[in-house]
């Protein structure tokens, strides 16, 4: 087997690289946010449904978890922000 060298980056090869890990990090936190808003949502709603939660400490978690995920939320609109034309 040949040794062969890669060739340097250019500069669009470099940003493309750049957009794709930001927008790669970005769907990972939203992923997150999604799935904090899952916890955060369905298992009070079944904790006060089958009794063992009482609606105030299910309403707690709601919105802890949901301010969780909305900040996640935030986090990734910003890392898609630093894509670059």
């Amino acid at each position: 087997m040949a040794d062969t060298e890669i060739p340097p980056l250019s500069p669009d090869d470099a940003k493309l690289i750049r957009n794709e890990r930001a927008k790669l990090t970005a769907m990972w936190v939203n992923g997150v946010a999604v799935a904090s808003v899952a916890v955060g949502g369905i298992s009070p709603s079944v904790a006060i449904f089958s009794g063992t939660a009482s609606a105030l400490t299910a309403s707690a978690l709601l919105v802890g978890w949901s301010l969780l995920a909305g900040i996640l939320h935030l986090v990734a609109r910003r890392l898609l922000g630093a894509l670059r034309a």
